[in-house]
């Protein structure tokens, strides 16, 4: 592996997977593209050393993980508790990854129950329950239950005994039941959901609080990361309802479908008075339980150009 070329031909195939591992790591997609870079760098300096008794996706794999802990090492970033559950507002550092990016990353696995298991470990509520676990525990766990590596792979990538990695994915896994909701997201999206998601939409276009609130859940809840605002319950939305459908505060509305991390999201354009067109705005994304919208995680704009989503209408 001596060819520069040759050597990055072969690595490339592995990117869009190592990228949504280090996401799981960081949650955060910039970090992740930048990391997986970093990957290649590593590995390509390191390239004397392969000696081919592992496969080159699980070599890559170590070496993505030890950039990841190498980071979170560094940046020494930690979640702020708020008292209103494990959320979003908590993790400012969060960013949405779009389903097409997702959809790259071709499953090898016949079995549906591993399918469904990849969905629920990239929606946003398994991203925040992640990021309170220590980086080791993280990485342990997504070895094992998302990865799906055996005891011994992950001793050996994180440097440690099986026992030792086995206590890891043990604290892990409680860890993470402690901050995760009930009921979670998995699967193709139903018509429900959609046709939830086309309703939040016309509701929102329409100006139509009340239309609004009849899909949400009685204590949903909204926040904005990076902002550390955290909004629960109907009545503590009606304040900023009011602000947003203001004509003379805000504007007209309009929003166009997407999905984030296999989760249903609108974006929202925004066409101020006096302006004549609807400019890039914020991104709602929805977590739906059963019949109603139990969350909604509102991003900026920034997201709209990883999504393929014009600046303006």
């Amino acid at each position: 592996m001596r060819d520069e070329t040759a050597f990055a031909a072969q690595l490339e195939p592995h990117r869009r997977e190592l990228q949504i591992h280090c996401y799981r790591m960081l949650g955060s997609l910039d970090e992740a593209e930048d990391l997986v870079q970093e990957t290649f760098l590593r590995a390509w300096r390191k390239r004397a050393s392969y000696e081919g008794r592992a496969t080159v996706r699980a070599w890559l794999y170590k070496i993505a993980t030890n950039a990841c802990l190498d980071l979170l090492a560094r940046n020494k970033r930690r979640v702020a508790p708020s008292g209103a559950g494990a959320n979003p507002s908590e993790v400012p550092w969060l960013e949405p990854v779009p389903d097409r990016l997702l959809d790259e990353v071709a499953s090898t696995d016949d079995d549906p129950a591993a399918v469904v298991v990849a969905k629920e470990t990239i929606e946003l509520a398994y991203l925040v329950a992640i990021q309170h676990l220590p980086p080791r525990q993280r990485a342990a766990l997504i070895l094992r239950d998302v990865l799906g590596w055996s005891a011994k792979e992950t001793a050996e990538l994180l440097e440690t005994s099986v026992a030792s990695a086995n206590s890891a994915l043990q604290r892990a896994r409680s860890g993470l039941a402690e901050n995760l909701p009930e009921q979670r997201a998995g699967g193709d999206p139903s018509e429900h959901e959609q046709a939830l998601l086309r309703g939040f939409m016309d509701a929102h276009e329409r100006a139509d609080a009340t239309g609004i609130a009849h899909m949400l859940r009685e204590d949903v809840r909204v926040t904005m990361p990076p902002l550390p605002n955290v909004y629960t319950g109907i009545d503590e939305l009606r304040p900023l309802w009011e602000h947003a459908f203001d004509p003379s505060a805000f504007g007209d509305w309009r929003l166009v479908a997407t999905r984030v991390n296999r989760q249903p999201a609108a974006a929202s354009y925004l066409r101020r008075t006096g302006d004549s067109v609807f400019r890039a705005f914020k991104l709602d994304v929805l977590r739906i339980e059963g019949d109603v919208i139990a969350e909604i995680t509102t991003f900026g704009a920034q997201p709209f150009a990883g999504l393929g989503l014009a600046p303006t209408l």
